[in-house]
């Protein structure tokens, strides 16, 4: 099913000027469009349209430790839970934590890479509020936590 997630803000880097009313399309677990809301509606015509408060954005890269958390399954949505849907590799040693992470779809990577929303890239999405505190994470796709 393809979604269109909307936002007060959308970017496509953190680093890069934020579009007004823009959106992501997505389907599946990939990145079909970004734009304003209403060119993206038209564009995909009976997609779910989810609306977030905040600034939507490309999903992070935890580039520490993994929070402490009783089991690796745990630790894993801790991750998810600060917009990350990618750790490193140095922290992800044991094999029951990268398993926890294959499983969450989580990209174990060798080194920290750039963060970016690309056309047809793997849909993975943050929506931060305006302290930078995670509203929701998608990874792959997957809505992977929402802040009640």
């Amino acid at each position: 099913m393809l979604t269109i997630h909307a936002a007060e803000r959308v970017r496509r880097t953190w680093d890069s000027a934020s579009l007004e009313g823009g959106a992501v399309a997505v389907e599946g677990g990939r990145v079909a469009a970004v734009g304003p809301l209403a060119e993206l509606a038209e564009r995909f015509p009976g997609a779910r349209v989810r609306r977030w408060p905040g600034v939507l954005g490309p999903a992070r890269v935890h580039e520490g430790p993994l929070p402490d958390a009783p089991t690796p399954r745990e630790q894993v949505h801790a991750v998810l839970k600060l917009g990350a849907v990618a750790v490193l590799a140095e922290y992800a040693g044991s094999r029951e934590l990268r398993a926890a992470a294959e499983r969450n779809d989580v990209a174990v990577l060798e080194r920290a890479r750039p963060a970016a929303l690309v056309d047809l890239g793997r849909a993975d999405l943050a929506v931060l509020d305006d302290g930078g505190a995670c509203i929701a994470t998608v990874c792959a796709g997957r809505l992977v936590h929402r802040r009640r």
